[in-house]
């Protein structure tokens, strides 16, 4: 857990500091992403969110595949205890943040110009005619235009000294929302400003702030009241304009019961957002964290045997590039969908698609390296007791030694565990317990160090006397992760040796018909 208190936007030593909001339970994957992709130091994290430091480049924090969205670090600090505190006082604590230490936002100002300047093939915040950020109706408001405006005048009025200090919220003192503190001396901001590189252009930032509240805080202050109050106190700070619709800098601020975070997103589009998929299915982030776990090796077989869109069999395509991929269904419509998709990124000559269904799957026994695979679900998935069927038949193409990487729904995980599987442990956060990430993002590297600590390694031998139906297949780590309304789990196994005994519904090796008679898919012609 990151320790709590201020927090400054940058680190002389080690570089800038970032942050990236995550879904709840992909942190771990995260925290190791950075580590190996950025180099990143002082990493850390807080629910939904890791810190990091790097001096990596933007174009190289992009690649990040498990964030969702990436920000320049301005501030985190101890949370303001909004249950015991009049909503007056709670917006002043607020407007705190700009006044008591104006420097750290100048040089986070600085630091992003700099940024988005070695970017030149970037999207920047600041492009005219792109599509404004979406936002959550209420919570994510920012500012009211209309008030905004008139108040912007107001302090346009004071720089040239035709108003008082402390006009400026007058009109939100009067409805006990916030009441201001004195002005800083002009002599004393100009001298901060001075010292900040690109000074001279601050004036002309055009801004807008998105305030998220949440916890008690979120009972006593809404995150447009929030947003409306910071945006006002940086107008009054730093001269800077509103602009709801195209501005130049965008400010975040989470205000919970456990922090208080600001930052400035470092790009437009959400990097869960991916350019080479057509049409969404499975979560990004979620489809490549799966992946990260496989254990994918350059020359590989890789199955996805409920592929639907085949979100999954992309991710690990776009990460994995000297790997073979197979991905099979029942529905041509998901096929056609799945086909779409490969050929939107390029993919279409290293994934082959099969119409199959997941209990007699048209491929011999032990033919797979590699399964991964996201379970349906809910009201319109309703499998029931064939998760057990399921399982068998991956069980019977995994090649001994094979891993296999699940994503369950609660109840198909305790149904498992009612079956006899046993309760896999949940990861702690923070610890993957397999093999260094970086071995996965380069299987042809040796020499790498085993690093996985004593009690990762205890933790897994203790999994070997507890095994699934099928009697091979033996879980070996469980994560926890949110699919925004609900939760699953990502789930991994491995097949430790080969039945020798075939359980109800699981076919004798060498029972099933040979690739080259695999039925063909409806959009690709071709068999393995």
């Amino acid at each position: 857990m990151a320790a709590a208190g201020a927090d400054p936007g940058s680190d002389p030593a080690g570089g800038p500091r970032f942050f990236c909001t995550a879904g709840r339970g992909l942190e771990p994957f995260l925290m190791r992403e950075v580590r190996v992709r950025l180099e990143a130091t002082q990493v850390e994290y807080i629910s939904g969110k890791v810190f990091f430091t790097t001096c990596s480049d933007l174009p190289s924090m992009k690649k990040l595949k498990s964030a969702e969205r990436l920000f320049l670090l301005i501030k985190k600090q101890l949370p303001i205890a909004g249950s015991s505190l009049h909503k007056g006082r709670i917006l002043n604590e607020m407007q705190r943040f700009i006044h008591d230490d104006p420097g750290s936002w100048l040089e986070a100002i600085s630091l992003w110009r700099k940024l988005l300047k070695h970017d030149p093939k970037g999207e920047r915040i600041s492009q005219r005619g792109a599509n404004p950020l979406k936002r959550k109706a209420g919570e994510n408001e920012i500012i009211i235009a209309k008030k905004l405006k008139v108040e912007e005048i107001q302090v346009a009025a004071e720089s040239r000294g035709e108003s008082q200090p402390g006009r400026l919220l007058q009109g939100s003192a009067e409805r006990g929302e916030a009441v201001t503190g004195p002005e800083l001396p002009e002599q004393r901001l100009y001298s901060v400003m001075e010292k900040a590189a690109d000074a001279q252009n601050q004036e002309d930032l055009t801004f807008r702030v998105s305030c998220r509240c949440s916890g008690n805080i979120r009972k006593v202050v809404s995150g447009q009241e929030a947003g409306r109050v910071v945006g006002l106190a940086l107008m009054r700070q730093f001269g800077w304009k509103a602009d709801l619709r195209n501005p130049n800098l965008e400010i975040f601020m989470h205000l919970s019961d456990a922090y208080s975070v600001v930052g400035i997103p470092l790009l437009r589009a959400p990097l869960a957002s991916r350019t080479y998929i057509q049409t969404a299915g499975l979560r990004s982030t979620i489809a490549w964290a799966m992946a990260s776990i496989a254990e994918i090796k350059a020359g590989a077989l890789v199955l996805d045997p409920m592929c639907g869109l085949g979100t999954i069999l992309v991710e690990a395509a776009e990460e994995w590039p000297d790997v073979f991929y197979v991905g099979a269904d029942v529905s041509d419509t998901q096929l056609l969908g799945a086909c779409d998709n490969l050929k939107a990124a390029g993919l279409a000559d290293r994934i082959e698609l099969l119409k199959g269904s997941v209990t007699d799957l048209p491929l011999p026994s032990q033919s797979v390296d590699v399964i991964i695979s996201d379970i349906p679900f809910g009201k319109k998935f309703k499998l029931g007791k064939d998760i057990k069927s399921i399982l068998q038949e991956m069980e019977r193409v995994l090649r001994v030694g094979g891993a296999m990487v699940l994503l369950l729904s609660e109840d198909h995980h305790q149904h498992l565990t009612d079956c006899g599987g046993g309760s896999i442990p949940l990861t702690p956060q923070g610890l993957v317990a397999d093999p260094e990430m970086k071995m996965l993002l380069n299987p042809d590297r040796t020499g790498t160090p085993d690093t996985t600590s004593p009690s990762q390694k205890a933790s897994s031998l203790q999994c070997l006397d507890r095994v699934l139906p099928c009697g091979s297949l033996v879980p070996v780590e469980s994560f926890k992760v949110s699919l925004g309304k609900t939760d699953a789990f990502i789930c991994k196994y491995k097949r430790a040796h080969a039945s020798r005994l075939s359980p109800a519904g699981c076919h004798e090796p060498g029972a099933h018909p040979e690739v080259a008679t695999m039925q063909e898919s409806p959009c690709r012609r071709g068999s393995l």
